[in-house]
């Protein structure tokens, strides 16, 4: 006779639905919702003054100091090949996340807010997703009648591997 193990039979719990869940800090650039788990995002701000890079790629809008260290500010727009915003400045949001031991700020067009996501909601990249986006995205969340896309920082900072 089997048994089932007392794993499977203990009532599920607020830490163990927890747990099967994970938050996402949302933004959008050009009108496409994007997500990166809160746990990666150190900060949200809206840059004051970016100052200019010389030499460094088309994606490097340029650095800020924030409290005191330098950060390097990655146009998202500008590395997902994506024109930029029209009739506006190029003023954004900015969602600082650390590489390494470097900080970086992303900037995206609008900061959103902070959903709690199940695991089992999670879908691998689809095959209609912009080719060029596939190298940065993780995966997709479906929400109601919206496709957020999963970010990944280390593969969008790393602007060596170039498109």
């Amino acid at each position: 006779m089997a048994t089932a193990s007392a794993a499977a039979l203990a009532p599920k719990t607020a830490a163990t639905v927890e747990a099967a869940t994970t938050d996402y800090v949302t933004f959008t650039v050009a009108d496409q919702l994007f997500g990166i788990p809160v746990l990666k995002v150190q900060d949200i701000l809206v840059p004051d003054k970016i100052a200019s890079v010389p030499l460094a790629p088309p994606e490097v809008r340029g650095s800020i100091n924030l409290r005191g260290r330098i950060v390097t500010v990655i146009d998202v727009r500008t590395r997902l090949g994506l024109p930029p915003k029209e009739g506006e400045t190029m003023r954004g949001m900015g969602v600082t996340v650390e590489n390494g031991h470097d900080l970086y700020t992303l900037l995206v067009d609008s900061v959103g807010d902070v959903i709690s996501l199940a695991h089992d909601l999670y879908e691998s990249n689809p095959s209609t997703l912009d080719q060029s986006w596939t190298e940065f995205a993780d995966g997709i969340f479906r929400l109601e009648g919206r496709l957020m896309v999963v970010l990944n920082t280390e593969h969008l900072l790393d602007v060596r591997n170039r498109h």
